[in-house]
C-alpha cells in the first residue's frame, strides 16, 4: 500500500455494501485472488503425503498384529501334545520379531510424514490468514478483538495438529486393527468373537452422548469463554498505562476477573456433562473389563464343550488389541473435536469476503475528489454521515473540524476504501473508487493517521514500505521534509535500526515516522487525520512547511484541530451530526459568525489560556 500506516478505524463498523452492478467485484482481470473459503484447497496438495501417512499406517497396523499372533501360534504349538514342531515355532518367533520392526519402521515413518505434513499446512493456514485479514474490510475488523483474532492464527491453527498429524494414523489403526482382528478370530469362533466386542460395542455406543447438542453447545461456550478471556487480557495489558495513571486498577481487573469466572463456570459445566460419559468409556475399554468380559464367555463356552481351551488364547490377546485404537480414539477426541472448531473459527476467516474489486479497473482521469450524495453507517440503525457533498480540488488544502462523533475521521477513511459508502459514491479523478481497483488506489493516495502502527522493521524500511525500490538518498530526504531526519541520526543504528527491537519510538516520533512515509510515497491525493496530534510545536512548525513546500497541484484532506494547522487550509469544512454545516475560507466563515466561527473563538481562547499558563500572563489571541 502507498503510504499506508497500519491502523484502526475510529469505531466498529461492517464492511460496505457491493459496488454497483458495473463495478461487480470479479478478481479476474486484476486485484487478488479470491481467498479460499475452507481448508481443502490448503489441504490438496499434500493429499500425496496423506495418502503416504494412511499406507505406511495400515502397513504398520497389520504388521503389528504379527507379535500378538506369533504368541497365539506358540501357544498352539507348545499346548499341542506330543513334542513341538521346533521349525514352527521358530517360524512364529521370526514372524513376530519381523512383523515388530516392520511396525516400528513404519510407525516412525508415517508420524515422521505427519508432522511433517503439518507443519506445512500450519505455515500455509497462517499464510492464508494473514492474507485474509489484509484483505478483510476495515469494518469487520474493528467488530473482532485482538486478542480473538490473535487466538485464531495462533491458539486456533495450532490446535489442528492432532487432526494433521495424528488423525489420520489413529483412524487407520481404529479400523484396519479390529478388522484383521475379527477377521482372524471369527476363523477361531464366532460366538466368543460377538463377546468380545460387547465392550467396544458398549463404548461406541457412548460417543453420540459426546456429541450431543447440550455437549456441542458447551463446547462452543467454552470456546467463546477462552476467546472472551484473551480479549480481556490484551486490552487490559493496552491500558494498563491509563490504568496506573488514574487509578482504576480495581475496574480494569473487574473486567478480567469476570472474564475468567466465566470460563472456570462454562468449564465446570462442560465438565460435568463428559465426566460420566468419558469414565464410563475408559471403564469400557480398559484391560481388566475386556479380560472379565473375554473370560467369562470363554469359560461359558469352555465349560459347555463348545471350544477348546487353547482358542481362548487369541481372545485373550488380540481382544486388548481390539480395543487398544478405540480407547485411542478415545482419549484424542477431546483433541479431535477441538481441531474441528478451530477449523470452523478459522474458515470463518478465510470466507470473509473482500471489498469487492473490479473486473476491469478504470484509469482516474486525474485526482480531483468528489463525495456525491455519501451515507455511511457502522450499523443499520445508526448512520455517521448523512448525505455528504464536497469536492477537493488539486492543489488545495481542505480541513475537516467539528465537534468528536461528527464523523469527520469515519469521512476521511473513506478516501482510501476502509469502507465503502451504505449510499453515494466518492471519485477520483470522475471514477468511483470501487471502480478503481486498490492498486491504482494506493498509488494515488496516501494517508497518515492519528493512531499509527509501525511495522517490527527497520527505520528506513518502514519510511520506504511504500516505495520499496526507493535509495537511501530519497528516504532521508522524505525524513528531513518530516522533520525526523535529526532524530533517526541518535537511533543505536540510525536508519537501520529495527523499531520495536533495538529501539522504542514516542507518539510524535512515529507520526513523523508516518508522514515520511506518506511524503516518500509522493502521490497526488495525501488524506491526514489529525497527523500533527502528538508533535510538539517546533516539529508541528516544520511539518507545516513541508506540507505548504509540497502542496503543489496535491490534493490534501487533513481533519483538524489545531488553529494553525486551520489557518492554512483553503477550504474549511465543518461537520456535525454527519452533515455539513458550514463550508468556506477560514476567513470567511469567521467573518459570517457561524458554527465555525464559535469553534474557532472557543480554541482561540483556550490556546491564549495555555500560552499564558506558559509564560505566567495572558497569551496572545490575534487570529491569523
Amino acid at each position: 500500500m502507498s503510504g499506508a500506516v497500519l491502523s484502526g478505524p475510529a469505531g466498529p463498523a461492517e464492511p460496505g455494501p457491493s459496488a454497483p452492478a458495473e463495478h461487480a467485484a470479479a478478481p479476474a482481470g486484476g486485484g487478488h485472488p479470491p481467498v479460499p473459503p475452507s481448508v481443502a484447497p490448503l489441504l490438496r496438495p499434500h493429499l500425496p503425503g496423506f495418502a503416504a501417512v494412511v499406507a505406511l499406517q495400515v502397513v504398520g497396523a497389520v504388521a503389528g498384529l504379527a507379535p500378538l499372533l506369533a504368541v497365539v501360534e506358540l501357544g498352539r504349538a507348545l499346548l499341542a501334545p506330543g513334542p513341538a514342531d521346533h521349525g514352527h515355532v521358530w517360524l512364529a518367533a521370526a514372524a513376530g520379531a519381523a512383523g515388530l520392526l516392520v511396525r516400528l519402521l513404519c510407525t516412525a515413518a508415517s508420524s515422521g510424514i505427519g508432522h511433517l505434513l503439518d507443519g506445512h499446512v500450519q505455515l500455509a493456514l497462517r499464510r492464508s490468514l494473514a492474507q485474509a485479514l489484509g484483505r478483510a474490510p476495515m469494518g469487520w475488523l474493528a467488530r473482532r478483538r485482538t486478542g480473538e483474532l490473535a487466538k485464531t492464527v495462533g491458539e486456533d491453527v495450532s490446535a489442528v495438529h492432532p487432526f494433521i498429524a495424528h488423525a489420520p494414523g489413529e483412524l487407520v489403526s481404529a479400523f484396519v486393527v479390529p478388522l484383521v482382528s475379527l477377521v482372524y478370530l471369527f476363523s477361531v469362533d464366532w460366538r466368543l468373537t460377538l463377546i468380545t466386542l460387547a465392550p467396544v460395542a458398549l463404548a461406541l455406543g457412548l460417543v453420540p452422548l459426546m456429541t450431543a447438542p447440550d455437549r456441542l453447545r458447551e463446547q462452543r461456550e467454552f470456546d467463546a469463554a477462552m476467546g472472551r478471556i484473551a480479549g480481556a487480557a490484551v486490552e487490559f495489558v493496552r491500558g494498563i498505562a491509563v490504568v496506573k495513571a488514574f487509578g482504576g486498577s480495581g475496574r480494569a481487573h473487574r473486567a478480567f476477573r469476570t472474564a475468567v469466572d466465566d470460563f472456570a463456570d462454562t468449564f465446570l459445566r462442560w465438565a460435568r456433562g463428559m465426566s460420566v460419559i468419558a469414565a464410563g468409556m475408559q471403564v469400557a475399554l480398559s484391560a481388566p473389563f475386556v479380560l472379565l468380559v473375554v473370560l467369562a464367555g470363554g469359560a461359558w463356552l469352555i465349560a459347555g464343550g463348545g471350544m477348546e481351551p487353547v482358542d481362548l488364547l487369541p481372545f485373550l490377546l488380540l481382544g486388548l488389541g481390539l480395543t487398544a485404537p478405540v480407547a485411542a480414539l478415545g482419549h484424542g477426541f477431546d483433541d479431535l473435536q477441538a481441531a474441528r472448531r478451530a477449523l470452523g473459527r478459522v474458515r470463518e476467516v478465510l470466507a470473509v469476503p473482500p471489498l469487492p474489486e473490479p473486473a476491469h479497473p478504470v484509469e482516474p482521469r486525474g485526482h480531483r475528489v468528489e463525495l456525491r450524495g455519501v451515507r455511511f453507517g457502522y450499523d443499520d440503525d445508526r448512520e455517521v454521515l448523512r448525505g455528504i457533498d464536497l469536492v477537493l480540488e488539486p492543489g488545495t488544502l481542505t480541513a475537516v473540524v467539528g465537534p468528536s462523533g461528527s464523523g469527520k475521521s469515519t469521512m476521511v477513511q473513506l478516501l482510501p476504501r476502509f469502507f465503502d459508502p451504505t449510499e453515494g459514491a466518492v471519485l477520483l479523478g470522475g471514477v468511483d473508487l470501487r471502480a478503481l481497483g486498490s492498486r491504482r488506489l494506493y498509488r494515488t493516495v496516501s494517508f497518515v493517521f492519528q493512531d499509527v502502527r509501525l511495522l517490527r522493521a527497520s527505520v528506513a524500511d518502514n519510511i520506504a514500505l511504500a516505495v520499496p525500490r526507493a535509495g537511501r538518498d530519497e528516504v532521508v530526504r522524505a525524513a528531513r521534509l518530516a522533520d525526523v531526519h535529526d532524530r533517526i541520526l541518535e537511533l543505536p543504528r540510525g536508519y537501520d535500526t529495527v523499531i520495536g527491537e533495538e529501539t522504542g519510538l514516542s507518539g510524535g516520533e512515529a507520526q513523523r515516522i508516518a508522514l515520511a512515509r506518506a511524503l516518500l510515497a509522493d502521490t497526488p491525493v495525501l488524506v491526514l487525520d489529525e497527523a500533527t496530534a502528538f508533535a510538539d510545536p517546533r516539529t508541528e512548525q516544520a511539518v507545516r512547511r513541508a506540507l505548504a513546500t509540497l502542496r503543489g497541484d496535491r490534493t490534501m484532506l487533513v481533519v483538524a484541530h489545531r488553529l494553525e494547522t486551520i489557518a492554512d487550509a483553503d477550504t474549511v469544512v465543518m461537520l456535525d451530526n454527519g452533515t455539513v454545516v458550514e463550508r468556506g475560507s477560514p476567513a470567511e466563515l469567521i467573518a459570517r459568525g457561524g458554527r465555525f466561527a464559535a469553534f474557532w473563538n472557543m480554541h482561540r481562547s483556550a490556546a491564549a489560556d495555555r500560552d499564558g499558563a506558559r509564560h505566567g500572563g495572558p497569551g496572545e489571541d490575534a487570529p491569523r
